[in-house]
């Protein structure tokens, strides 16, 4: 397996990383790497300005706007990215619905709203774990009943990330009561400003409003807005499921992590010198860099295996991926405690217009708040619990 880069590659590496730390708005940069939540505006500028250079959906079919990239290139793409603290364009669009449409819908739905996506003109937002139907996410209950040319819905989603910016969702919902339960849902999309839908915030630990409620009562939707075959929706379901996968341990985003802390830890304070010069904080910050050079060369590894085969089925070591990025990330967001010390026990939310002086160190404002966030990577894209478990019947043989 060889795990060296070809003269191409690395000079796609290094036009990406010129892209990307020099032509790509700085303050947008800055307030990433601080750790402070971007705006919708500024969500939405840092995705065109990505679409405009031909990178916001590399992994679209070409005629779409994607790019002919290899696993090696697309890899080198988001490393670059992720350490240069440059947001990734807006997953919703970009990872789950765009490649659905392109793969499973009409050639209207195609032209209606591929290009609109990948330019973030509509935001969308994903509906598809209900109170009950989360883990077991085909047991969901929204209906979706076929009245002539429109459908007519009726249920609940929750944990909808970010629907209170959205302009469109893409819905799965049950079309078929009496088939099994895979075998009855749709894959539907239709605006979030229709007739009936209510949207309700939902605080989260961290004490940011991330995710919402969404009920549906008696929303009418043309037919017309159906993708693909009508109960088939699971089968999109999982294709969707599959792309939203890539780049899930996010190794480039630690490496960054881990340079910040280096940073901040230099300033910090223990007695008569730095932190960064403790010996017992080097030892973890150097055991959690050792896990994430073992993670960086699994990826690698995954990418070799990758080079110049078609796309097939995921990799099971994915998995693997997706289950030691998240407890890195977890494990970076403790030790970011650690720096700021006292400093992490105050909420101090950064908002426009608060006038309240903060309590020790900016960057020390949103340390308490990421950690807690941070609890949810272990679960979303696939539970540990449940990677272990393909770990183990895919990759052991158990």
């Amino acid at each position: 397996m060889d795990l060296n880069f070809t003269a191409e590659e690395l000079a796609f590496r290094d036009d990406a990383r010129r892209y990307f730390r020099k032509e790509f708005p700085a303050a947008i940069r800055e307030k990433v790497e601080a750790g402070h939540p971007l705006s919708k505006e500024e969500i939405i500028a840092s995705q065109r300005a990505l679409n405009a250079r031909g990178w916001a959906v590399p992994n679209w079919p070409k005629e779409w706007g994607g790019q002919d990239w290899s696993p090696v290139q697309f890899y080198m793409y988001q490393d670059e990215m992720q350490q240069a603290n440059v947001p990734a364009p807006l997953a919703f669009n970009t990872s789950m619905v765009g490649p659905v449409i392109a793969q499973f819908g009409n050639d209207e739905q195609k032209k209606r709203f591929l290009p609109r996506a990948a330019n973030l003109d509509d935001w969308w937002c994903q509906g598809f774990s209900e109170p009950g139907s989360g883990s077991d996410l085909a047991s969901l209950r929204t209906k979706a009943e076929r009245k002539g040319d429109k459908y007519l819905i009726n249920g609940q989603k929750i944990w909808t990330t970010l629907a209170q910016h959205a302009d469109w969702i893409f819905c799965l919902c049950r079309t078929d009561p009496a088939a099994k339960k895979q075998e009855g849902i749709s894959f539907i999309v239709f605006p979030m400003t229709l007739k009936g839908i209510t949207v309700r915030p939902i605080q989260t630990i961290d004490g940011g409003h991330e995710v919402n409620e969404v009920f549906f009562d008696d929303v009418e939707v043309p037919a017309e807005n159906l993708i693909g075959q009508e109960n088939k929706g699971w089968d999109y379901a999982k294709f969707l499921l599959g792309n939203e996968r890539t780049g899930i341990a996010r190794v480039g985003v630690s490496k960054a992590k881990v340079q910040r802390i280096k940073e901040l830890a230099a300033l910090e304070r223990v007695g008569d010198r730095a932190l960064i010069a403790d010996e017992k904080f080097r030892e973890k910050l150097a055991a959690v860099e050792v896990e994430l050079k073992a993670l960086e060369m699994t990826q690698l590894r995954v990418v070799a295996a990758e080079r110049g085969q078609a796309k097939g089925k995921p990799n099971p070591a994915s998995s693997i991926l997706k289950l030691k990025g998240s407890v890195i990330q977890q494990q970076l967001t403790e030790l970011a405690i650690e720096v700021v010390g006292p400093f992490a026990m105050p909420y101090q939310p950064v908002e426009a217009g608060q006038n309240e002086p903060v309590i020790g160190p900016d960057y020390a404002t949103e340390a308490a708040p990421d950690y807690f966030n941070y609890r949810k990577v272990s679960i979303y894209g696939g539970s540990n619990e449940i990677q272990r478990n393909i770990v183990a019947k895919a990759i052991l043989g158990l």
